[in-house]
């Protein structure tokens, strides 16, 4: 049920957009862009789609990411530090050990969001091996294209079931 309801909450946000909050002085840069999650359907589970404005700062070892209405509210909050991750859905807030646990709990999937500031930074996450390829690298299993990083397009890919695509529309290319 709770998968399902933020499934449904992400996908009101589909083609949203917003725009990064004003710095203060000597806070990190925020990212911001829109984001889609596509996970293929298995044995168990039909597939999910959803869809929505982020914004997104910090680090895989601290950080914060911001989920946004199509008006630019908040709908949905993380942030995260050394063994703890908060998601604030509004209803409340829940802790997690971890970001990747977070993630299952919310998607039904894990999906790397400790890689995700430096993978949109354009490089392997410093956390884990990673290989070359022609159009981006290849980390913790999943394949992350670059190749058209310069108009702001990112796009990782994992192959294992269920497959799970995830693509980034960055505010502000090759930022």
């Amino acid at each position: 049920m709770g998968r399902r309801a933020a499934a449904l909450m992400l996908a009101a946000l589909l083609a949203a957009c917003a725009s990064p909050p004003t710095r203060q002085p000597g806070e990190a840069a925020w990212t911001a862009g829109r984001m889609s999650v596509r996970i293929d359907a298995t044995s168990t589970s039909g597939s999910q789609s959803v869809s929505a404005a982020f914004e997104l700062r910090g680090d895989g070892k601290s950080g914060e990411l911001r989920l946004n209405s199509p008006l630019g509210s908040r709908v949905a909050s993380a942030r995260w530090g050394p063994g703890l991750a908060v998601l604030d859905d509004g209803k409340g807030q829940r802790r997690f050990a971890s970001l990747d646990e977070l993630s299952r709990e919310a998607l039904g999937e894990s999906l790397p969001l400790v890689a995700l500031p430096d993978w949109l930074a354009g490089k392997p996450w410093g956390g884990a091996a990673h290989e070359s390829t022609p159009s981006g690298f290849n980390q913790l299993g999943w394949q992350v294209s670059l190749a058209q990083r310069a108009e702001g397009l990112i796009e990782a890919r994992r192959q294992s079931p269920p497959a799970v695509l995830v693509r980034v529309r960055l505010d502000e290319p090759g930022s």
